[in-house]
């Protein structure tokens, strides 16, 4: 309840602004040579499994200016550390909006955190984009929140690819559920149960957690205890890690899916020492990105881009680590709307190119594309199966759409 009262204190501590436009310049943050972006996100904390993301981006933008930037202008990306707490993005964002005088906030990292702050971006109208969320809120609201456009692919969709998936493949299952208590878990879990269908039934048990819970392990067991031989874990990077160790040691061995923001090779890494080389071996979960790691893709432009980009910008980084690929994804996409947004950008000539790409981005696998339209809040609609085997995610079969 204290963390749910700092949270709506700070958004209500937002709405005391001056009526949108007031006192400002036409174009903040955008000079003759440079353009300004701020952005937030775990630089610490129990979620700094994200701080990959941020520095990802930056490295990429520091490529894109040694190669002459946008139209001449340097990309500058200022990201402030909320450590995971919705109520400190509140507090940074409009820092970065009133004293540092952003061109737009990018990258924000969480569906908590991304909704914490639309109200007040799309009062001050200003562009909020490639938020780390794929929420139905966020895409179906668009109307409302025209200023917010997230780039995950949806939560709900892809909880629903799980769901068929179990009931044509094993539809006599029976199903536990972790899920983080948020809109990013009851997302998921409700993509399942439409894509379980009339098997939904066969849901013997759930179990959420709160992002600040120390462990999940309390969960695991209750879980278990129901005697599911199948184990959907919809959580964060920290948790889903806690959710397979937990497992492994309660001699639990269960099928396993696992969302998509928690399979970055360094999660499975974590997981291998400390629950053993089999934890995880087997578990389906959906992918977007190219994998540095799949020594299937090492050769593909994107990993090729993304090895030469951590070599130089990032040398003392673990190139492994995913997160930094999705962040030079972000980035990527945030220079192709600068570009389209004109020689003399503004925040207005921004949102309509964020609202109107068809981009073909070299991080995402083949087939994969971004496109958006000003009613389709969800740039990334398709994505594939991969399974965990051989100490790396294998790509499955064709595209799924997710949207």
């Amino acid at each position: 309840m204290r963390r749910a009262a700092l949270i709506a204190l700070a958004i209500a501590c937002l709405f005391a602004v001056p009526a949108a436009g007031a006192g400002r310049a036409d174009t903040p943050g955008v000079t003759a040579t440079q353009i300004l972006l701020g952005g937030t996100g775990p630089l610490s904390g129990p979620e700094s499994q994200y701080e990959p993301v941020l520095t990802g981006a930056q490295a990429y933008f520091a490529y894109v200016n040694d190669h002459g930037g946008v139209f001449g202008r340097k990309i500058v990306y200022k990201v402030e550390d909320d450590s995971y707490d919705p109520a400190k993005t509140v507090q940074f964002t409009r820092q970065l909006v009133e004293q540092d005088k952003v061109f737009a906030i990018f990258n924000t990292i969480g569906t908590e955190h991304s909704l914490a702050i639309r109200g007040y971006l799309n009062q001050m109208q200003v562009p909020e984009l490639f938020v780390g969320s794929g929420a139905t809120s966020i895409a179906a609201q668009h109307a409302q929140f025209p200023w917010t456009l997230g780039l995950l692919p949806s939560f709900e969709g892809e909880g629903s690819i799980y769901g068929r998936l179990i009931a044509a493949g094993h539809p006599t299952a029976k199903i536990a559920v972790l899920y983080e208590n948020d809109e990013y878990g009851t997302d998921l879990l409700a993509g399942l149960k439409r894509g379980l269908g009339s098997h939904a039934g066969q849901i013997v048990a759930t179990a959420s957690y709160e992002p600040t819970d120390v462990t999940v392990d309390s969960q695991v067991q209750q879980l278990k205890s129901a005697g599911a031989d199948t184990f959907v874990i919809f959580a964060l990077p920290t948790q889903a890690i806690q959710a397979f160790v937990s497992a492994a040691k309660l001699g639990w061995k269960p099928t396993e899916y696992v969302t998509s923001i928690s399979i970055d090779p360094a999660v499975m890494q974590i997981v291998h020492v400390n629950a053993g080389a089999q934890a995880g071996v087997g578990a389906t979960s959906t992918a977007f990105l190219h994998d540095p790691t799949n020594p299937t893709q090492l050769k593909s432009p994107g990993v090729l881009l993304y090895r030469q980009v951590m070599k130089k910008y990032l040398p003392n980084e673990d190139w492994k680590a995913v997160a930094h690929l999705y962040g030079m994804m972000a980035a990527y996409a945030m220079v192709d709307a600068l570009k389209h947004a004109g020689r003399n950008p503004t925040r207005q000539s921004l949102l309509q190119a964020a609202t109107h790409m068809n981009e073909i981005n070299p991080f995402l696998l083949p087939g994969l594309k971004l496109t958006t339209s000003p009613t389709n809040y969800y740039p990334i609609g398709n994505t594939y199966l991969v399974r965990y085997l051989h100490g790396f995610w294998n790509v499955l079969g064709k595209p799924l759409k997710t949207s």
